[in-house]
């Protein structure tokens, strides 16, 4: 598989910041769930930021906030200059054809009575950028991009398996030609051998335009392979920042566990493989201080249950939200 091993700097140009996003959600009685806190991350032009966590860890709202299809309860993201959380109307819709998305689920991403030429084009209509003769050509050329026959232009969606309709919803975000691809485990569905296919595809065209790109992934593998950064969320927190190629120098007790979760390709016996322990606390009943206090084999009573950590510095690239680090003098990026 193509790697990308070229750590990424700050003099290098940031193309998105989102600024502590945070995003809560009235469940009725008085009652918030905080899917996202207090959340800051910066992509750069021409990278694959990773986001990582468990399922519920709050990734995918906190892309969907990106794309404006959450409004932020508290928070900025700029893009082009400009604060999306503050956009309405036109020059909202016109920000969405820099910034294009792959859903995990392909199958609610599409009209079922849509053919396959018109959901790939369905972006290009909405912003007059071809014109219906040109339509089938166009299908065509990005069918033939990843890696699909082109006879499929005259089918639907129902006639597709699950890994053929995700790569058309690649194929109609990269239509658009954006700034910006965020995929929500776009490749998930994918074959293994397929998934090779695509994610190499993503990468070249990245060479050849610049494209950034926001992953959310389960693989750590995978992010390992093609990323240039991660970040780590844990019940909407986001509590490490770590260049993908140092994976292994993980320092925050959750990161750690993830890559010990991980099932080798050779077994190397009993104890090989760990598990988390205790139980995922509410997100609507929050612990004071560290989200993951309650599972943390490094929990210290007096600091982890009584305060939030700080988001330090510790290392080049690499920032942790862990009390192990409060005596790191440098915090924050």
């Amino acid at each position: 598989m193509t790697t990308i091993k070229t750590a990424v700097k700050h003099n290098k140009e940031i193309i998105l910041l989102a600024k502590k996003v945070t995003k809560k959600f009235p469940v009725g009685k008085g009652k918030v769930l905080t899917a996202v806190n207090d959340a800051t991350i910066r992509l750069f032009k021409g990278e694959t930021l990773a986001i990582v966590g468990e399922s519920g860890c709050g990734k995918s709202t906190l892309v969907k906030c990106i794309m404006r299809l959450h409004n932020v309860t508290d928070g900025s993201i700029i893009y082009d200059g400009k604060d999306l959380t503050k956009l309405e109307g036109e020059e909202l819709r016109q920000t969405r054809q820099h910034i294009q998305m792959v859903f995990q689920d392909p199958t609610t991403a599409f009209d079922p009575k849509m053919k396959i030429r018109d959901i790939i084009c369905e972006p290009l209509y909405n912003f007059n950028m071809i014109e219906k003769k040109d339509a089938d050509a166009k299908a065509r050329e990005m069918l033939r991009l990843v890696k699909l026959p082109e006879d499929v232009v005259d089918r639907f969606p129902a006639n597709m398996s699950g890994g053929q309709r995700q790569r058309i919803g690649i194929a109609r975000a990269l239509a658009m030609n954006p700034d910006i691809l965020v995929c929500d485990e776009a490749t998930s569905a994918l074959d293994v051998s397929v998934q090779k296919q695509i994610v190499d595809l993503l990468l070249g065209i990245q060479k050849k335009t610049n494209l950034s790109i926001i992953f959310i992934c389960h693989d750590l593998a995978l992010v390992y392979q093609m990323c240039h950064r991660a970040i780590v969320m844990y019940l909407g927190n986001v509590v490490e920042k770590i260049p993908a190629g140092n994976l292994k120098q993980a320092k925050h007790p959750y990161t750690k566990a993830l890559l010990k979760s991980v099932f080798p390709l050779v077994p190397k016996g009993e104890g090989s493989v760990s598990t988390l322990e205790g139980e995922i606390p509410s997100p609507l009943d929050l612990p004071v201080g560290c989200p993951f206090q309650d599972r943390c084999p490094e929990c210290m009573d007096h600091g982890c249950r009584e305060t939030m950590p700080e988001m330090r510095r510790v290392g080049k690239e690499h920032f942790v939200a862990c009390h192990l680090y409060d005596d790191v003098p440098e915090s924050q990026e």
